[in-house]
């Protein structure tokens, strides 16, 4: 049989928990009262049917006892989950107060992989505190609030081969409940799993930065197109989780750096660049200074240069202007020709 078709969402709508209540106390104050006045006839008076009101009146006990099980409170934003005997019993999304069979037992695949981390948390094994999502899943209810998940950084390649470290925040929420219970084992395990495996498949697409500064019209990169990256990664997260029941609100990458083994390399590439981009900016600068000077000196008729001594004027203040060290001026005395 389809699992799809054997776990379609049966939502709770009846709120009957109030009356249920109070039944089950009136009911439970009735049968002590049973209880009691068989004891006092079958002591006082010796009557007979004095023992079948006492075990009239415990049985009755037992049986109000076990409503007040069925009785269940959901606040919002929150769900439950309920099986009968190893069969999908239903679900319940609003908030309220419910009374359901008192056999049910709420499913949430979660609460054992949260119990451990507080267990080991308590015992210092594990040195931070549970995170929110663990602590909701402590209870036996699914919680249908936004939420966060802050994926640890992974090693990854870029479409280079670059080894890279990446890391990402993904905002998610539960929208089916019974989906998220029953097609996956864990749907916080699964959803952090699918986050790495997406993280992967869109990193492989794009390299790290773009290598030709030069080109015009330059490709996408994950330093320089974070939204549009963010952007697919969230569509291709989104597919993986859908069979949960999961829907992805948001997703962001919040490390990008090159490996360690690679770092260095890259970051003196880095400098070259800045360096080469400094450099050009100062040439252009100097040769603008340079044509002024001249220019400047024809105009005002200070002085007269022919070609060759302009050629020199002109490697002297590039030099100048040009260079690391400030220069070590020369005062000519005599006559420049």
């Amino acid at each position: 049989m389809d699992s799809k078709k054997m776990y379609v969402e049966k939502e709770i709508t009846k709120q009957n928990g109030l009356g249920m209540l109070l039944l089950s106390i009136a009911g439970l104050v009735l049968s002590i009262a049973m209880a009691v006045y068989g004891i006092y006839i079958a002591a006082d008076r010796g009557e007979p049917w004095g023992a079948i009101l006492i075990v009239a009146g415990v049985v009755l006990m037992i049986v109000f006892c076990i409503f007040f099980a069925g009785l269940k409170s959901v606040n919002p934003n929150e769900a439950l989950v309920l099986t009968l005997f190893g069969n999908y019993y239903g679900t319940i999304k609003k908030e309220g107060f419910y009374w359901v069979n008192p056999f049910v037992s709420a499913v949430n695949p979660t609460y054992k992989s949260a119990l451990e981390a507080v267990t080991a948390a308590a015992s210092g094994s594990q040195p931070k505190a549970p995170s929110e999502a663990v602590q909701t899943a402590l209870g036996r209810k699914i919680s249908l609030k936004t939420m966060t998940l802050n994926n640890e950084k992974q090693k990854v390649n870029d479409s280079l081969g670059n080894p890279i470290i990446v890391g990402s925040i993904v905002i998610w929420k539960v929208i089916n409940p019974t989906k998220a219970v029953f097609e996956v084992d864990n749907f916080m395990t699964f959803l952090s799993i699918q986050c790495d495996s997406a993280m992967r498949n869109i990193a492989r697409l794009y390299p790290y930065d773009d290598m030709n500064e030069d080109d015009v019209e330059a490709e996408k990169t994950l330093r320089g197109s974070s939204q549009e990256v963010a952007d697919e990664l969230k569509q291709d997260l989104q597919k993986r989780v859908e069979a949960a029941g999961l829907e992805i609100i948001d997703v962001r990458i919040t490390t990008l750096a090159y490996a360690p083994e690679i770092a260095a390399a890259m970051l003196q590439r880095q400098q070259a660049t800045a360096v080469i981009a400094a450099r050009k900016k100062i040439v252009e600068g100097a040769v603008g200074m340079v044509e002024m000077a001249l220019n400047q000196l024809s105009d005002d008729g200070i002085v007269m240069l022919d070609e060759e001594r302009k050629a020199a004027m002109v490697s002297n203040l590039l030099v100048v202007l040009c260079g690391n060290k400030d220069a070590q001026p020369i005062v000519n005395s005599g006559s420049i020709y």
